[in-house]
């Protein structure tokens, strides 16, 4: 499985031109705040349109212009986890994650809604509002919710910036685990280089609408290629040693 992006974006002050290729990993996207991660994710899920390029998901073209396809978000076959992760505040956790596998038999429905409870330890929890479970649970409702589409790749937009240390290391072993049990592509957006450093196969650095290297986080905290690499980590480097592990 492979998610490929060849994409170009044209807006007053900023231009966005990029193109990587994720394939069976878990895949970060770093760089500085308004680079064009989230841009990227927006095109890629269908809910902006890029000015020309190519995007590919299992050889399927997602969009290419200037050919004209353009398939809706419904269409794409991706789970999307927003930064604000988008929970429906009148919908019970159950009724949250059964909404991502809307338009399937009502019964086969409920039984992947009721299993993906289990696996995510939200068991107790079916009928509480999102205003009344903590923000690690939280997380885990707006995650279940996108694999009741049982996506062929996984698209999680700064997912836990707003956790605490302990509930932030527990989502990220659980996104690892997914990742390895899907076999799936898994493009996370963070700011965090020891967050990357910890959970990333590949990380893709982006500046100003640029992708300026991609490689494994040791090798983009170690032999940074441009200026711009070596200032987005070289002050928090020792932060990764430990995880990144001899050279």
């Amino acid at each position: 499985m492979t998610l490929q992006v060849s994409i170009a974006k044209v807006l007053p002050g900023f231009t966005l031109d990029v193109s990587w290729e994720v394939g069976n990993e878990l895949a970060v996207l770093f760089g500085f705040s308004g680079a064009g991660k989230s841009m990227t994710f927006r095109m890629i899920a269908g809910v902006m349109v890029p000015d020309r390029g190519l995007i590919t998901l299992d050889n399927r073209v997602l969009f290419e212009q200037p050919s004209g396809t353009d398939l809706s978000p419904q269409e794409r076959s991706l789970g999307y986890v927003f930064q604000d992760l988008a929970l429906f505040p009148h919908m019970t956790v159950m009724e949250n994650i059964r909404f991502g596998g809307h338009g399937k038999n009502r019964k086969l429905r409920d039984g992947e809604a009721r299993m993906l409870v289990r696996r995510f330890h939200l068991s107790g929890l079916e009928d509480r509002f999102p205003s009344q479970i903590s923000g690690g649970q939280q997380q885990r409702v707006a995650l279940a919710r996108a694999l009741m589409r049982h996506p062929k790749a996984l698209l999680l937009d700064e997912p836990f910036s707003a956790l605490d240390a302990p509930v932030r290391a527990e989502m990220q072993q659980l996104v690892k685990e997914v990742q390895k049990e899907l076999s799936i592509p898994v493009v996370l957006i963070t700011h965090d280089l020891n967050e990357a450093c910890g959970i990333a196969d590949r990380m893709i650095v982006y500046s100003s609408g640029r992708v300026i290297q991609a490689g494994t986080p040791a090798e983009i905290v170690r032999h940074p290629f441009a200026a711009e690499v070596e200032q987005l980590v070289s002050y928090r480097i020792g932060l990764c040693e430990q995880k990144l592990g001899p050279c």
